[in-house]
């Protein structure tokens, strides 16, 4: 599954424009050749010349080409995870993979949690999407996507296999399933779990990517307190 996000590259200089014309001309003569020797139903193709990349596994991934962040795997092309926790990781990457720049993807980090701590996050950022793979009195175990199925069956409508349902998760007591609310039945009233979208969302996404780069989960967690002042030196 693939997403692109098309943002202005850094300036490049004459050398570096020269050497990846280099580069490519390079891999379409080494295509050239190598079909030529391949029988006909086979072909290799050109996918692409990426400045950078990050790899967590090797079906999970982000290039950038052209600007454009191209990623497999990651949360960000999930619809699992709350808006929230995919556009910061997004964000994170493009701050990494077009800038080079690891102390803007912490700021990237701070803001959210910072609109999260305020409760200043649209709700909308706060859903997420699950789909039903099966009737529900299969469900052996209870999860936040059943406990919301349930709660819309109980108000008369019928929830079948493969329906994608949209629920958040609100503050009060017992398990994050058992705090499962379908998304149409909250309102500007509605308390929703912040912890649980710090702990569970947002600080995974981002830390994918941030651990690679010196940090923990409960460094990321608490980037927005004021006395912590994180920078990529203080790694090194």
């Amino acid at each position: 599954m693939l997403k692109e996000r098309s943002e202005e590259r850094p300036e490049e200089s004459p050398e570096q424009i020269k050497l990846e014309k280099t580069i490519k001309e390079a891999a379409q003569e080494f295509l050239k050749e190598y079909n030529a020797s391949l029988p006909e139903v086979m072909e290799l193709e050109y996918e692409g010349f990426y400045r950078r990349g990050f790899f967590v596994t090797k079906k999970r991934y982000a290039v950038i080409e052209e600007g454009n962040i191209i990623a497999k795997g990651l949360e960000l092309v999930r619809r699992d995870w709350a808006p929230i926790a995919k556009n910061a990781q997004e964000d994170v990457l493009m701050a990494i993979l077009n800038e080079g720049n690891v102390d803007k993807a912490a700021e990237v980090i701070k803001k959210a949690l910072k609109k999260l701590h305020s409760r200043e996050v649209n709700r909308d950022d706060l859903v997420i999407h699950t789909q039903i793979t099966k009737s529900l009195d299969k469900y052996k175990q209870i999860a936040p996507h059943v406990v919301a199925a349930h709660i819309m069956e109980e108000h008369g409508l019928k929830v079948k296999r493969g329906d994608i349902l949209r629920y958040v998760i609100v503050k009060g007591k017992g398990s994050i399933s058992s705090r499962a609310v379908p998304y149409d039945y909250v309102d500007e009233n509605t308390e929703f779990d912040i912890n649980y979208y710090v702990k569970h969302q947002l600080v995974p996404a981002v830390s994918r990517i941030m651990s690679s780069f010196g940090y923990s989960e409960s460094e990321l967690e608490h980037l927005d307190s004021p006395d912590k002042q994180q920078t990529l030196d203080s790694f090194f």
